[in-house]
């Protein structure tokens, strides 16, 4: 009883989030930053090669569905820093390793690491955080990963132009300065308790079938802007790697000031109305990649593209709101396993769609948006676990 009585008033669930939140970014945008320089000018890669990485990154993802089983033996804090660890060490070994077969090796280790812990992280968040301030502390925890990621570029332009660092190193301090977060983190923090007991099995329940549809339909949307929307900007206006970091840049700043506004709007105007803001914009948005023709439009439209990111909250609070406490961990595995069903099969099939029509892509991305308009009109405006539709309400959880 003394321990908890003495314990700092920042040794919280929500302290440890914001840590969390903190290091992953520090980690996984080193990585992402240095990849391509890295395998073209270090190992040598050719499309195949990095088409390959890529799609052996997802599948962890694909994957996420086994964290349930790995409860059976960790607790869940436990299981996110060891994971975090994983994506530590995933990136530092990755210089070291400037070969073809070792970057596959190192990726997946990065990956596993990265998946869990974004798995395990939504499941602590949503158990720990009461409903009416979820919103708002997952916006501002988006904004921190945001402070975290204009750091790392900051850092490698100064490693790279000032220090003249190899990649080995810069990889090394990206992954070391997560690890050491890890290590603070697992010393500093008490085991905090879970309100409620989880499931240790997996859970598919007809009743989450609205969280479901709106999570698969995100995962797509979000494939078509990470794979698409930035090849774009490349191939048709000719943008420049300074002007992608640029456009990277200011995203991250667009999060770092308003992503803890937009979660404590969706607070105030409930996950309906957000949803369908995000939705409705959406298919503006994507409208407007078919038909733009001038580049500084281009750019404004991947940033307001962005920046809907942090209202796709709302499919989470929304779950909160419904769902049986003892089945958050679980679904959230499952949830994030179906998100990433359209990582696997999206970039291929639409990818042969580009090489004929690149407008196209984008007019079947704004008819997923109405499809998820759609979806989102079916969310009641107060979701509760009695109340999880307008129509197709299933039978509500005991």
């Amino acid at each position: 009883m003394n321990h908890w009585l003495q314990r700092k008033s920042w040794q919280t669930p929500v302290g440890l989030l914001v840590l969390m939140s903190m290091a992953m970014p520090l980690a996984f945008a080193s990585w992402q930053t240095l990849l391509n320089n890295f395998v073209v000018n270090e190992a040598g890669f050719n499309g195949a090669d990095i088409g390959i990485l890529q799609s052996l990154r997802e599948v962890p993802g694909f994957l996420a569905f086994t964290a349930v089983f790995v409860l059976l033996v960790i607790r869940e804090q436990r299981f996110a820093l060891i994971s975090l660890a994983l994506l530590g060490l995933g990136v530092a070994l990755t210089g070291w390793f400037p070969s073809v077969i070792g970057l596959y090796c190192t990726t997946v280790l990065m990956s596993v690491g990265f998946h869990y812990f974004e798995t395990v992280k939504t499941s602590l968040s949503l158990q720990w955080l009461g409903h009416g301030e979820a919103p708002r502390i997952l916006g501002q925890l988006i904004a921190v990963g945001s402070f975290s990621s204009l750091f790392v570029y900051c850092a490698i332009w100064v490693m790279s132009e000032w220090l003249q660092l190899g990649y080995a190193s810069m990889y090394m301090v990206g992954g070391g300065l997560a690890l050491l977060i890890v290590l603070f983190c697992a010393t500093a923090f008490p085991d905090f308790p879970q309100p409620h007991t989880q499931h240790k099995h997996l859970v598919l329940r007809q009743r989450y079938w609205l969280y479901y549809a709106l999570t698969f339909m995100s995962g797509a949307r979000r494939q078509i802007f990470v794979v698409f929307a930035g090849f774009m900007m490349v191939e048709k206006f000719d943008y420049g790697v300074g002007e992608i970091a640029l456009l990277f840049i200011i995203n991250h700043l667009f999060n770092l000031f308003f992503a803890a506004r937009i979660g404590g709007l969706i607070g105030r105007i409930g996950e309906r109305r957000a949803l369908v803001i995000e939705y409705v914009g959406l298919i503006a948005v994507f409208a407007g990649y078919a038909f733009v023709e001038v580049a500084w439009l281009a750019g404004t439209l991947y940033v307001v593209d962005h920046l809907f990111f942090a209202l796709a909250i709302a499919i989470k609070t929304y779950f909160q709101k419904i769902a049986d406490p003892a089945d958050i961990a679980s679904t959230a595995g499952v949830a994030f396993t179906i998100n990433h069903i359209a990582a696997v099969v999206i970039p291929a099939l639409f990818g042969i769609i580009w090489l004929s029509s690149p407008s196209s892509v984008f007019l079947i991305g704004a008819a997923m948006a109405f499809v998820s308009l759609l979806l989102a009109c079916n969310v009641p405006q107060h979701p509760e676990p009695s109340r999880i539709a307008v129509m197709g309400n299933a039978t509500p959880a005991p």
